[in-house]
């Protein structure tokens, strides 16, 4: 396949507003994708937010590994895992972020300031439910929310309650993948507009992939052994996806494992272990 790179004018845009905002904010909470909290972490974010505390948040976590997702909350300093439509996710939360910044309401109160607000920048790859979450939290629809990367393309400041309030921000990637793997994972799980991907070869690529890291679920799925060659066209056969000459239909195949994989049609899959 070929390099893959997606930095739109708008992501460039968003990221010197993040800049100007960061200085108004007490805190970063950092959205992930459960199935790939290492791709999902874009370098640009850790820098923008190195002099503010992050709260990460794994998140589409029951997409992912449910023991694996224990795994990686374990490995990082402050972090929730959530699917962005817990009920409780308000309160969980402004818990965590009010514990994060336990000293700083101390120092306020020591201050004479009774009530202070907390300020929260949400940010994230896209695609990453980063406008579910915020909805969810706020109970209502207070950010647009759909299935596709890009959607969000401005900030706005959403208040959550009494204690805390939110900015959200538009899904931001980064210039330049230096690892295209990682740029492979993110574009596999839909961060990465479809537009300008070759799905076949992407497909092949998680294919591969998941035959390694979880051996039988692909035979599960769709009744072929994952060690036969040319996997794709197999499956294809299988189950019966062809053209009306009989031919093997890669298009259909490809569109349907990739949205196989994008859902948890296959199961539910951790893409990355921790230290690796």
């Amino acid at each position: 396949m070929n390099q893959i790179n997606w930095y739109p004018g708008h992501m460039a845009k968003a990221r010197r507003q993040m800049e100007e905002q960061l200085k108004l904010v007490d805190i970063v909470i950092e959205l992930r994708d459960a199935r790939i909290p290492e791709a999902s972490a874009n370098p640009i974010l850790k820098e923008l937010s190195r002099n503010k505390p992050v709260l990460i948040i794994l998140n589409k976590s029951d997409l992912a590994d449910e023991r694996k997702n224990l795994l990686w909350k374990e490995a990082f300093e402050h972090c929730l895992i959530t699917d962005s439509v817990d009920e409780r996710l308000t309160k969980t939360v402004t818990d965590e972020v009010k514990s994060i910044l336990k000293d700083k309401l101390e120092r306020a109160k020591a201050r004479g300031i009774r009530k202070k607000v907390l300020r929260a920048m949400v940010v994230g790859i896209p695609n990453v439910g980063k406008s579910t979450f915020i909805n969810n939290i706020v109970k209502k629809k207070a950010a647009k929310a759909e299935n596709r990367p890009g959607v969000t393309k401005a900030l706005q400041w959403i208040r959550i309650n009494e204690d805390v309030e939110l900015l959200d921000t538009p899904g931001v990637l980064w210039p330049k993948f230096d690892d295209q793997n990682d740029a492979m994972l993110l574009a596999l799980l839909g961060s990465i507009n479809d537009d300008v991907l070759d799905k076949e070869g992407l497909v092949r690529f998680g294919l591969s992939y998941l035959s390694k890291i979880y051996p039988g679920l692909i035979e599960k799925r769709y009744g072929v052994n994952e060690t036969e060659d040319h996997l794709l066209e197999r499956i294809a056969q299988q189950k019966l996806w062809l053209t009306a000459n009989g031919q093997v239909d890669l298009t259909k195949a490809v569109d349907l494992i990739l949205k196989d994989i994008r859902s948890n049609k296959i199961g539910r899959i951790t893409w990355q272990d921790v230290g690796e």
